[in-house]
């Protein structure tokens, strides 16, 4: 079963986000928690955690700006 990683909304007023880099590379393993992103808004950045344990399957490239809860990857 995949679980995916969206794009948070880190406030209200956040429209879009960027996805500054990946912490792990596409294809590897990762446990439920571990930070596997950082993405910015207009005020801060903050670090994605894996929702399951799997493979971390990138959907986008690093800074891409994107919407609020756009697809970013999968937990595969």
């Amino acid at each position: 079963m995949s679980s995916e990683l969206r794009m948070p909304q880190l406030g209200m007023m956040m429209m879009e986000g960027t996805l500054l880099r990946w912490l792990v590379p596409d294809g590897t393993p990762v446990k439920a928690g571990q930070d596997v992103a950082e993405i910015e808004s207009e005020k801060a950045v903050q670090a994605i955690p894996a929702p399951t344990d799997g493979i971390l399957r990138q959907s986008i490239a690093e800074g891409q700006v994107v919407p609020v809860l756009s697809l970013i990857g999968i937990v595969e």
